[in-house]
């Protein structure tokens, strides 16, 4: 529970998030781009609330070998003079999202995909290495 408290508490720092020991947080500029991030036995999936966004508007890039960018941009609707606004309250502007990827990310296998206003983006894992067990004939 802490580690999600974590994420709750400062969800505007700067850094990258990482659920890997030290956590840098994850840079957000525009508060709506929220993430969820699993990690199934084949793959890790993220999830981006995107409404109203293009694929043309976000971009996703893996940066520094292992760190998962998400980025766009949501633009100011058109202003007519004689509009009358009553509220405001949807998020424009840029956002950036960054996650620090683990060791088992094959990250030359990423896939991404933009439908009803949600990303989805799936990083297949590397297969685990299971210990070689040797066996060892004792003499005697």
């Amino acid at each position: 529970m802490s580690l999600i408290r974590s994420m709750l508490s400062n969800p505007l720092s700067t850094g990258i998030w990482s659920p890997f020991g030290s956590s840098t947080n994850e840079i957000s500029s525009f508060a709506s781009a929220h993430v969820d991030w699993k990690e199934t036995p084949e793959a890790h999936v993220f999830k981006a609330d995107l409404p109203g966004l293009k694929k043309e508007e976000v971009k996703v890039e893996i940066e520094e070998g292992r760190v998962l960018q998400i980025s766009g941009e949501r633009s100011v609707e058109k202003e007519d003079k004689n509009d009358k606004w009553h509220r405001v309250e949807r998020g424009r502007g840029e956002f950036l999202r960054r996650f620090w990827l683990p060791e088992n990310a094959k990250v030359d296998e990423v896939k991404a995909s933009l439908e009803n206003g949600v990303l989805t983006v799936t990083i297949p894992k590397a297969e685990e290495k299971k210990p070689e067990v040797k066996s060892i004939e004792i003499s005697g």
